[in-house]
């Protein structure tokens, strides 16, 4: 095999993807010991090999060009893969590490993401999560997570999704609400009631409600004088307040149900849920941490699934007679 980097390249590789990951050659000068001066001139030998511009600079920050975004991902990945090949070589470290970027929706975040990472990072304490909780879409290759969550996650060639479960939906209402309005029984009688409206982030426009009546699939488009926007869970506390009837996972609810602070309705209706998935960039290499947290989010949640439905069942089972 013939020799293609010194260790001078491979310096100069490491220094721009310091620089690349931190937006600034001081920031990245300041990680690795050396001065600004010497991160410049490693991106200028880079740029000078490859004969592409690799940032485009200004007198306050730095960004990445399309031929060095492109660049940066080829080179983190090979560089990681170094860094592991190095480690189970070596023995000096048998568990992954490194940082993981995960980009989750509030709901999933909240009620089903966070809970779990505390026992990620027992099992691999060197490894680092970061987590935005939005429920904007990021395009994972351009804002650099490793991971997305999505409901609903359209197929994209350049992105694997791994179907996590399927959030069963759910309406529900507070109990002074249907003291006051009456309870609604079938889907007609919504149109007298006051409906939460919610805005699809990726749309801007009301997504509709979800049921199946007498086996067929339906859609309702709720109409009321609440809207919310962006957060779903902001239908939710409206609904806790007293101020309508609001469509949500049952996830979300599902301790203000066992505890009576929300009643569920239309469950005649019920039965539709909506598809979530583990989105990562197609066609990469995974670094071990992000093979070990795919394998336990699916083996946590799996473990999950199954104890709410033991739970179901068993509440669904009479109590055997008592003979005192």
């Amino acid at each position: 095999m013939q020799r293609q980097f010194d260790d001078v390249l491979l310096g100069s590789i490491e220094l721009f993807c310091l620089a690349a990951e931190a937006g600034s050659f001081t920031a990245a000068a300041n990680q690795a010991g050396v001065t600004p001066a010497a991160v410049s001139r490693s991106v200028a030998r880079l740029e000078q090999r490859l004969g592409v511009r690799l940032f485009v600079r200004s007198t306050r920050s730095i960004r990445l060009t399309e031929g060095g975004s492109a660049y940066f991902d080829e080179c983190r990945t090979a560089l990681s893969l170094l860094a592991e090949a190095e480690r189970r070589v070596s023995g000096a470290q048998s568990q992954p590490s490194g940082t993981l970027r995960i980009s989750v929706p509030t709901t999933y975040g909240h009620y089903r993401l966070l809970p779990l990472l505390p026992a990620f990072r027992a099992q691999y304490p060197l490894i680092k999560l970061e987590i935005q909780i939005s429920n904007q879409n990021v395009d994972l290759h351009e804002a650099r997570f490793d991971f997305a969550v999505r409901f609903r996650a359209q197929p994209e060639s350049r992105m694997v999704a791994r179907h996590l479960e399927d959030a069963a939906l759910v309406v529900i209402a507070h109990p002074d609400y249907l003291k006051q309005a009456g309870t609604p029984r079938t889907l007609d009688d919504l149109k007298d009631h006051e409906c939460i409206e919610f805005d699809l982030p990726s749309t801007g426009r009301p997504i509709p409600w979800l049921f199946r009546d007498a086996g067929a699939d339906v859609e309702y488009h709720a109409h009321g004088n609440f809207r919310c926007a962006d957060d779903v869970l902001g239908g939710v506390a409206l609904a806790k307040a007293g101020g309508g009837i609001f469509q949500t996972y049952r996830f979300v609810v599902e301790e203000d149900l066992a505890a009576g602070r929300l009643v569920e309705v239309l469950s005649a209706y019920s039965g539709r849920s909506r598809p979530v998935s583990l989105m990562f960039p197609h066609g990469k290499t995974l670094p071990s941490r992000a093979r070990v947290f795919i394998d336990f989010l699916m083996t946590a949640l799996a473990h999950s699934s199954a104890s709410r439905k033991s739970d179901v069942r068993a509440a669904a089972i009479p109590a055997a007679p008592r003979h005192d």
